[in-house]
């Protein structure tokens, strides 16, 4: 597909009734093991993950042009839309959103880290601009970090700023919203009812709402951030743990790579 088409695919995706599921990858091979599993429509990279498998802390310690280069090797390893995680811009979030298109990217996650909302919605402006300077409708999935850097305030006061701002960044044309945190059916409840059907994208956690659950309360996308590496590094761990007690390779095992 075209740039134009994998970004309209990406988009048409989060709109759809049934619930977007994205496994979140981090290098090829990974994006491989999930773009061939049936039902994967779209791939999503987790900053986190790539940053770890560089030797990185999370938090745009990985250097940019080795993070774009990551998301590069990925994009080239599929036919399908990739959006990536993009932190919260590398301090120019349209020079980085252009970048990525660059390389085939076609929407990304931008954390506002709870700023002063009227400079998280210039930033949001400054996604949206440079998708469509360079020709397509970036699928922008605007995040707010009203949970997860909530600590010091109440779950209400968490819920409420994640509304304001939510709607704050769909008024200036951002297609969806991601809330991540460990959300109750409630919040995820009052969250669609303020941005409307499919306009809500969460992270799955330990403990989330069930995906059935989910689609049926107007989701539009559930992605894994560093769960899946995590999920992945703990069979190593857990092959390693066998090995050293006289065990071997687990039945099943298939050669995916």
């Amino acid at each position: 597909m075209t740039l134009q088409e994998n970004a309209d695919r990406l988009l048409s995706l989060h709109e759809d009734p049934a619930l977007l599921t994205v496994v979140n990858i981090w290098d090829p091979i990974s994006a491989k093991v999930v773009a061939s599993e049936p039902g994967t429509h779209a791939l999503a990279t987790a900053s986190h993950s790539i940053a770890a498998s560089f030797g990185y802390e999370d938090g745009e310690h990985i250097p940019l042009d080795l993070h774009i280069d990551a998301i590069d090797r990925i994009v080239k390893a599929t036919d399908l839309p990739v959006s990536a995680d993009l932190e919260a811009g590398y301090g120019d979030v349209g020079e980085t959103i252009r970048r990525a298109i660059g390389v085939g990217v076609v929407g990304a996650n931008i954390e506002d880290q709870l700023r002063p909302l009227d400079e998280a919605l210039r930033r949001v402006e400054a996604a949206l601009s440079a998708g469509e300077a360079e020709g397509i409708r970036f699928v922008l999935n605007a995040r707010t970090d009203a949970f997860v850097r909530g600590a010091d305030r109440t779950p209400e006061e968490n819920l409420e700023d994640a509304v304001t701002r939510g709607r704050a960044y769909l008024a200036a044309g951002a297609p969806v919203v991601f809330v991540p945190g460990r959300l109750g059916e409630e919040q995820v409840r009052t969250l669609v009812d303020a941005f409307g059907p499919r306009k809500l994208s969460v992270i799955a956690v330990p403990g989330s709402l069930p995906l059935a659950k989910l689609e049926e309360l107007g989701v539009a996308r559930v992605s894994y951030g560093p769960w899946s590496q995590r999920v992945a590094l703990t069979a190593l761990q857990n092959l390693v743990r066998d090995v050293h007690a006289g065990g071997g390779i687990p039945e099943g095992t298939q050669p995916l790579n």
